[in-house]
């Protein structure tokens, strides 16, 4: 999931996906890339389970799944407890350091 968002490009998909249901032509006309560049983004995203495809007539309509970004959201939020915590816990340490953390 998270390999799958680290490029720009994708993260602006799920983005505007979240807000609606885009055509791949759609998204590709708003990219300057080809469109079976779109289409292998796309793919890349749906693999990960952040977006849905469904075929409507000649169309595949793509679709943000908001769950997925949702567990990634509390993933990312157990993270940073876990720096905050060890952040707070060297704060705490300095402190009890007569020399100020210096030597």
């Amino acid at each position: 999931m998270f390999h799958a968002l680290a490029d720009g490009t994708r993260r602006d998909i799920v983005l505007r996906t979240l807000d609606g249901e885009y055509s791949v032509s759609a998204l590709a006309r708003r990219y300057p890339m080809s469109f079976a560049a779109v289409q292998k983004h796309v793919a890349v995203l749906e693999a990960a389970g952040l977006v849905t495809k469904q075929r409507k007539g000649r169309e595949q309509l793509v679709r943000g799944n908001v769950d997925t970004v949702r567990r990634a959201t509390q993933l990312l939020d157990r993270f940073e407890a876990v720096w905050r915590g060890r952040i707070d816990r060297m704060g705490e340490i300095l402190a009890d350091d007569p020399n100020g953390g210096t030597r």
